[in-house]
């Protein structure tokens, strides 16, 4: 009789066990199915952010002269140019705030740290198709 108790004993660990093991998996399949979700939905998100970006400068709200802006992307979204003045623009949701390097590229405006550079290309010699140094 002691046997028929310890071998049904140890059927029921077995299946307490193999119940467990069905409901991990089926956890973790689940808890990674949620990052995939979570994860998508802050990617459309981020592209839709970044397609809208793009439309802001022509709604009616916004103060400038939408001819006047040039769109960048990234680190900022844009350069407004004035007849006085020049302006970096980044446009925000109602939540959201700046990035690291946003706040670093707003602090060196705010220091006076903005320089404007002009490159120029070495002239072309036509005829031998090299450039002039």
């Amino acid at each position: 009789m002691l046997e028929y108790v310890l071998l049904a004993m140890i059927l029921f660990a077995g299946l307490v066990l193999l119940l467990y093991k069905r409901l991990w998996v089926r956890y973790e399949r689940l808890r990674l199915d949620l990052q995939e979700a979570l994860f998508q939905k802050k990617s459309l998100s981020s592209k839709y952010g970044r397609m809208t970006e793009q439309f802001i400068p022509f709604l009616e709200s916004y103060p400038y002269n939408e001819q006047d802006f040039r769109f960048i992307g990234s680190p900022i979204d844009g350069v407004q140019f004035e007849p006085d003045r020049v302006i970096l623009v980044e446009f925000k949701a109602a939540g959201s705030g700046l990035t690291k390097r946003q706040r670093e590229i707003k602090s060196l405006v705010e220091r006076g740290r903005v320089e404007f550079r002009e490159f120029r290309l070495p002239a072309r010699d036509n005829r031998k198709g090299d450039y002039r140094k």
